[in-house]
């Protein structure tokens, strides 16, 4: 998906109450494609924050030269930085972004973490060959195809225009490393994806919540939807989802 001037690639905040929710943009994306839920939970009286992970926001160049550490990283101090403003902070995360909300949970303890369209299986299998085909090409220019529903989810959102095969094969090292840790994320997990997203394998949703050594788990499936389902036609079902699985599990109604 191309990029556009009237949206700005920018991290946000918004200040709320004690109750904090830290959101994970995408691969290649930034954190406007968070904004609809962000602005839904802020509206019932949350705190939120939607950090840029390195690399993105700037130039194709740029992420080729991050590594996933990098973006590992960055998500543990917002988590840190929300922390401190919060009582307790739960992690949402976007095809990349809830791999990194799985290396948060499989490692610390959370009150909740949503998984949104989770990258633990993505659908193009030439992402095994990032390894090699990263020198032959470093990238690639993304399929003007689109998967989203919604003629104006496209204009909520900002990402590269072109695919980085470097980037790629980092993406792939945080994949592994998240199918690892998978057993190790026991903190109450709502898992949501739709039948429409052609990003990710079509069974990555179930394995995901398979995998996850929750005892408390959902598994939330949307059909009128493409991968980047927090922008559109159903982000409403999103953030009302986001929500419902937020309150259910505060200690006390807020």
């Amino acid at each position: 998906m191309v990029r556009h001037d009237h949206v700005v690639p920018s991290p946000f905040l918004l200040e709320g109450g004690s109750t904090g929710v830290l959101l994970l943009h995408g691969f290649t994306g930034s954190p406007p494609e968070m904004r609809l839920v962000g602005d839904y939970l802020h509206e019932r009286g949350f705190t939120v924050f939607a950090p840029l992970l390195p690399g993105h926001g700037t130039s194709v160049e740029d992420l080729n030269e991050s590594k996933w550490t990098d973006w590992a990283d960055c998500a543990e101090e917002a988590l840190a930085e929300l922390r401190s403003r919060c009582e307790r902070v739960f992690v949402g995360g976007l095809s990349m972004g809830s791999l990194l909300t799985i290396y948060l949970a499989g490692r610390d303890a959370l009150p909740g973490a949503i998984l949104y369209s989770p990258a633990v299986k993505v659908a193009n299998r030439l992402i095994l060959l990032s390894p090699v085909l990263k020198y032959l090409v470093p990238k690639k220019a993304k399929s003007k195809k689109s998967d989203l529903s919604d003629p104006e989810a496209a204009h909520r959102k900002w990402s590269y225009d072109a695919f980085p095969s470097f980037a790629a094969h980092q993406l792939l090292k945080l994949i592994r490393r998240a199918h690892g840790l998978l057993p190790q994320v026991t903190c109450p997990l709502l898992i949501i994806h739709s039948t429409g997203d052609e990003t990710i394998q079509a069974d990555a949703a179930e394995f995901t919540c398979e995998r996850a050594g929750s005892t408390d788990k959902e598994l939330v499936t949307l059909h009128s939807s493409g991968h980047v389902l927090t922008v559109d036609s159903e982000w409403r079902t999103v953030a009302e989802e986001t929500y419902r699985f937020i309150q259910t599990h505060l200690p006390t109604k807020e």
